[in-house]
């Protein structure tokens, strides 16, 4: 399976490992590497079935990400460990990775990335139903007139983001058909249903073998800690932001900042920000 490798900077130095996330691509991450005070050694690859990566026609399984990323740190880094840094779905690929390769990971940022929340067994049979039923009538990406409307939908989907980089992130998050018309480059079984049951103790044992200096970025206006909050875990919390701390125990020493006036796409709405946040973790001594 080939997979894009963006590369910023110099060719040598310890790699800073940038990981997008879902229906994302590497180059959501170009934002960011401008506002970095210095030039580094930054690599973002498209993960499997985004981007300019081959897409798996078996479908799309989390470890799978997970074996991606070992193999790319074999081929960029083999003999020294990287700051590894990941934005939701990319953000927990990072911590997950950061657990199961405590060596292979120096320093280790998520970006809105806080884990997915738990699932009772119970409610199997129907996962896999659902799963059964998505395969008969697999999911489509609907294609778009004019790299202008993906713009406007991306737009849509995020007030914060400008009429400029949302120009620029279409012409990375779409490519032109051969009638015309664009469509998304993202495979659309990413879209498919898990047949698996998520059990959240699981990730919390990964987490637990992180020995590298772990930051948390929370942006403030996002939904995903209160799409944490809506299960039964999170009732008590007061707020989603609690939990994420609450969530922030499993790793020892791990660290929280928030980001103020930004949604999930913190790195599209505040990337000043988290350059900086992102710089001074990983250039603390």
């Amino acid at each position: 399976m080939a997979h894009r490798l963006v590369e910023w900077g110099p060719d040598d130095g310890r790699p800073l490992v940038l990981l997008h996330g879902w229906m994302d691509c590497a180059m959501s991450f170009q934002f960011v590497v401008d506002a970095f005070d210095r030039d580094r050694r930054v690599l973002a690859p498209d993960l499997r079935g985004f981007g300019e990566s081959d897409w798996q026609p078996q479908g799309y399984w989390f470890p799978d990400y997970l074996a991606d990323v070992d193999a790319l740190l074999d081929r960029v880094s083999p003999d020294a460990s990287v700051d590894l840094a990941g934005h939701s779905l990319g953000g927990n690929v990072a911590l997950l990775y950061a657990g199961l390769r405590p060596a292979r990971v120096r320093r280790v940022v998520s970006l809105d990335g806080f884990g997915v929340p738990d699932e009772p067994a119970d409610s199997a049979p129907d996962r896999i139903v659902a799963w059964l039923d998505a395969l008969r009538a697999p999911p489509a990406l609907a294609p778009y007139a004019s790299v202008e409307d993906v713009a406007v939908r991306l737009r849509r989907n995020n007030r914060r983001l400008s009429a400029e980089r949302a120009g620029f992130l279409a012409r990375h998050w779409a490519r032109r058909r051969d009638d015309g018309a664009f469509e998304l480059l993202a495979d659309p079984r990413h879209k498919l249903p898990f047949p698996t049951v998520h059990r959240f103790d699981q990730t919390l044992a990964v987490w637990r073998r992180i020995t590298a200096p772990t930051l948390w970025v929370a942006a403030r206006d996002s939904a995903i800690p209160r799409w944490l909050r809506a299960h039964p875990e999170g009732e008590a919390a007061v707020d989603g932001i609690e939990l994420v701390s609450r969530r922030m125990a499993a790793i020892a020493g791990a660290r929280l900042a928030v980001v103020e006036d930004a949604g999930h796409m913190v790195h599209h709405d505040q990337p000043q920000a988290v350059a900086r946040l992102v710089e001074s973790f990983v250039d603390a001594r």
